[in-house]
């Protein structure tokens, strides 16, 4: 019996439709030669620091660097600790059994580092020595994974992909929780103070902006504007220099021949230049450029069109989401033209797609040496129907960048025209000759300012103009813009350097903090631990966040680049670099950190000002000061006479919630899609539950797909 093993019950579904299994049984699937089970995420991890003898938050277990790391099932909060989460105990027991009993295991976790590593890590806890054969597909179509399975490779071959993601696992282990406890425990153990290896820079970038943009004290200075006319087109140019005080700027204005003063001459033309130039389109997106899009376009969260293209994946209408690469090989650009023709019913880029079909497509998104694990995002050939309008939206921006990027180049005339009028002026425009890729969207060119796209009208030089305006304008020096997830994405992928040539992005992108996959998790993790805030669409950090900031901002666990250097490290591991090497620098790196913080946090109590929850209890998420109470009905805080009414109800709209689920909702803010509710009408739906502002609220689950 071949037994199939994917990372969710929803695509262990989809793969055993594709058989022709139907028969379910608890667990797994089985038909005829096959079965199919599945992980639900991480079912085995590793062990928490007390599998070490390290008990308790003690400044004298710290450094705390196994020497052998220890696999662990997933733990599962309740009103006296921490224990192995029954359902998943239960689910490994069914995978046991079936690995026992298979002639052939086959790896169907998502094929990538994190779909390696849960599979691994369960494979090793059972201590199972088995071979097992890897499924590797990049979309979850049926000729797709038909075509995957004729296509197996030996488990072997991506035993570099899970040192990477060992490595990774075991880094984030040691640094995140050894500066942890160390800053908590300088801060005299009153409140958790969460650090990690990646998340600790990115809240440094963000509160650095804040403060930056606080303290920026803005430079008043003037320039002098004239309006000149010719062909019944009005246009503005400016003064070449600025100037620091009024009356120097004054004296220009002065000195202007305009036809208000009387004077015949206006503005000579002393130079004309126009320059063709041709503006290359997008690359494909990848992840991370879908996500500073979606937020760009339509204020998504990077979480939140993560959770969309998931949705999108999983059924069956875009190849696969969690990609780095923004690039296709020779063998993807010949299935192109069928996704281009697919879009020709489409009401927004119908027309475009039928231009492409006859055309030729540019190539600028081909080459095979930049694809990593899986290539750009892309639609499959599937055509979507009754999508919800938040699905469609990225679908949309999914295949209409795609059309962008095999359109032609647009082609545009840029002008700049001299004038002296007492002093020179410049008036800049752009013309656009040919859209090319801009008609996919209807694109304008946002990245000018508007005098540079003024309409210009045809002048030559040594022309006179009248000067129909003249004017005085007081300007000011303006701070760099605070962080949106837009830009702080694109930040992200740098390490914090302001990097606009998008060749030189894309060559940074294994040194920048985190990866597309893990960088939206990353920023719910900082407002999960009140660091950072969203106000509208900007991200800001809190009392608490800058708190922490001002603490750790001169150490070595804050400095992005060391952060980015190490992302590139792993991703030099995915390939045959020294796991070794790697592991001995963060063991050191961790020795100086710990000793550093240690240091740091001793005034930082007196900061925070924080009530000490229960020993070992859950802090309430609404108020922070009480612990919750687990109760066979109802789960509460503990601060109820302190006036906190937080509860989480055992059963909601007839369904019992697991201890599983509650802890999710408190640890995350949200559950999985749960099945099974009951309306007071008797309807039975599916929704998540989220939890916001010491509520529960139901999450429905998106329709049409």
């Amino acid at each position: 019996m071949k037994v199939v093993i994917a990372e969710k019950p929803s695509v262990a579904r989809d793969l055993a439709k594709v058989f022709g299994k139907t028969v379910r049984k608890d667990g797994y699937i089985e038909g005829p030669g096959y079965s199919f089970t599945w992980a639900f995420g991480h079912l085995v991890q590793l062990a928490a620091p007390e599998a070490y003898g390290f008990k308790g938050w003690r400044i004298e277990n710290l450094p705390m660097l196994p020497e052998r790391f220890k696999l662990a099932v997933r733990q599962l909060r309740n009103g006296k600790g921490t224990a192995d989460d029954p359902g998943v105990v239960k689910q490994l027991n069914i995978i046991k059994q079936l690995f026992d009993e298979a002639t052939e295991i086959i790896v169907a976790t998502d094929a990538g580092r994190e779909g390696e590593l849960i599979f691994r890590y369960i494979y090793y806890h059972l201590k199972c020595k088995k071979p097992f054969k890897r499924l590797w597909i990049s979309s979850q179509t049926d000729e797709a994974i038909k075509n995957g399975f004729r296509n197996l490779k030996p488990g072997t071959d991506y035993d570099t992909l899970f040192f990477s993601a060992q490595c990774r696992s075991e880094s984030d282990w040691v640094v995140g929780l050894n500066a942890t406890q160390a800053l908590s425990i300088a801060a005299g153990n009153r409140t958790v103070l969460s650090l990690g290896r990646v998340q600790t820079p990115t809240l440094a970038m963000i509160c650095f902006r804040y403060l930056e943009n606080k303290n920026f004290k803005p430079q008043t200075y003037y320039q002098v504007a004239i309006h000149l006319t010719k062909d019944d087109i009005t246009f503005r140019a400016l003064s070449v220099r600025n100037y620091k005080d009024k009356e120097s700027a004054q004296e220009v204005v002065d000195k202007v021949m305009d036809v208000a003063s009387g004077d015949a001459a206006g503005g000579l033309i002393t130079n004309v230049e126009v320059k063709p130039r041709k503006e290359q389109p997008p690359l494909l997106h990848d992840l991370s450029s879908l996500q500073q899009e979606a937020n760009k376009r339509r204020g998504f969260t990077a979480d939140q069109t993560l959770g969309y293209a998931q949705t999108l994946y999983e059924s069956k209408l875009i190849t696969y989401p969690r990609t780095g690469s923004r690039y296709i090989g020779e063998d993807i650009l010949a299935t192109i033209p069928l996704l281009i023709g697919n879009l020709e019913q489409h009401p927004l880029f119908g027309r475009q797609a039928s231009f492409l079909k006859t055309a030729k497509l540019n190539k600028r998104s081909v080459n095979a040496a930049k694809v990593t694990d899986h290539h750009a995002l892309l639609p499959t050939e599937n055509i979507p129907s009754s999508l919800s309008p938040d699905l469609q939206v990225v679908y949309d921006l999914i295949a209409g960048r795609m059309l962008e990027a095999f359109h032609q180049e647009c082609l545009k005339e840029l002008t700049k025209i001299t004038i002296e009028s007492g002093s020179t002026f410049v008036a800049n425009g752009t013309v656009i000759q040919s859209p090319g890729w801009r008609s996919v969207f209807n694109q304008k060119d946002d990245e000018k300012e508007d005098e540079d796209n003024a309409t210009l009208p045809k002048v030559k030089k040594d022309e006179s103009l009248p000067v129909v305006k003249k004017e005085l304008l007081e300007k000011q020096t303006k701070p760099k813009a605070l962080y949106n997830e837009a830009s702080l994405l694109k930040a992200m992928e740098t390490s914090g350097k302001e990097i606009e040539d998008e060749e030189l992005r894309q060559a940074m992108k294994n040194s920048g903090l985190g990866t597309p996959a893990t960088r939206a998790a990353i920023i719910e993790t900082l407002i999960k631990r009140e660091y950072v805030k969203r106000e509208k669409k900007l991200l800001l950090p809190t009392e608490k966040g800058l708190a922490v900031y001002e603490l750790v901002k001169d150490k070595k666990i804050a400095q992005a680049e060391l952060t980015g250097l190490w992302e590139k490290r792993l991703e030099e591991i995915r390939t045959g670099g020294s796991v070794a090497e790697f592991k001995n620098e963060i063991r050191e790196y961790t020795r100086t950190i710990t000793a550093e913080l240690l240091e740091a946090g001793k005034g930082l109590s007196d900061v925070l000002g924080e009530n000490t929850p229960e020993e070992g209890g859950v802090v309430c998420p609404h108020c922070k000061k009480g612990t919750l109470r687990f109760g066979e009905k109802v789960v509460g805080c503990s601060n109820y006479q302190g006036g906190c009414k937080f509860v989480i109800w055992r059963t909601m709209s007839g369904v019992k919630l697991t201890d599983e689920q509650i802890s999710s909702l408190i640890d995350t803010g949200k559950t999985e899609i749960i099945e099974g509710f009951k309306s007071q009408s008797g309807n039975v739906f599916a929704a998540s539950l989220l939890l916001s502002d010491g509520k529960v609220h139901f999450v429905f689950a998106p329709k049409g797909v």
